[in-house]
């Protein structure tokens, strides 16, 4: 299993970011963010493309991985750290057949069956969505909560990210639950000060 020592994730979109979606994941690696995952629909490759470059820009100056969602296509093209898809992308264990160097497959999990399976397997993290019911997410299948977090941890030793939901006021909660890492996407992106909305959670993960 790889390493997965990330913490706080940030998730982004053009739309989704009150101002500029490169200046916000600027101001939020500089407050702490580890990671980040772009995350545009209804968008055609070229223009996920274009986007993922601009990105991946910034993420490389930091030395921050990129994360492309829902297109190994743009992920591999982008020379991104991965991708992360859920059951209606392609699949982990198709990923893993067409990129070998692919260095991290996230992996949505929807209900504990999810568990057992070969996708599961062959991913190098999970995805718990959502933790908590969101606009962002409106084709839920299971609203998790803490006892969700709780019940998979039990069940896997594969890190688990938890998104949906989630803000200041209920990181610690689902970092004690089990989560390893918080992933967020308004509570950076709509933020009047993304630097200062990155910097409390992720003190607020590391003192969990």
């Amino acid at each position: 299993m790889h390493r997965f020592p990330y913490k706080l994730y940030l998730v982004v979109s053009e739309a989704g970011c009150r101002r500029n979606y490169l200046t916000v994941v600027e101001e939020a690696i500089l407050g702490g963010v580890d990671i980040v995952q772009l995350r545009e629909k209804n968008i055609n490759e070229e223009d996920y493309l274009c986007k993922a470059l601009r990105l991946k820009e910034i993420t490389d100056r930091y030395q921050v991985p990129l994360i492309i969602n829902d297109s190994p296509e743009v992920a591999r093209k982008a020379q991104a750290f991965g991708v992360h898809v859920g059951n209606e992308d392609r699949s982990p264990t198709a990923i893993r057949n067409t990129w070998n160097d692919c260095r991290s497959i996230g992996y949505s999990i929807e209900y504990l069956g999810q568990l057992n399976n070969k996708e599961t397997a062959a991913a190098d993290c999970l995805g718990i969505s959502p933790v908590f019911a969101t606009p962002t997410k409106s084709n839920t299948v299971t609203e998790w909560g803490l006892e969700g977090v709780r019940a998979i941890r039990q069940r896997t030793a594969k890190p688990l990210v938890a998104i949906g939901g989630l803000h200041a006021g209920n990181a610690a909660a689902v970092i004690k639950a089990g989560a390893d890492c918080i992933a967020v996407v308004s509570a950076i992106c709509a933020a009047d000060d993304p630097r200062a909305a990155a910097y409390q959670l992720k003190n607020i993960i590391l003192k969990s």
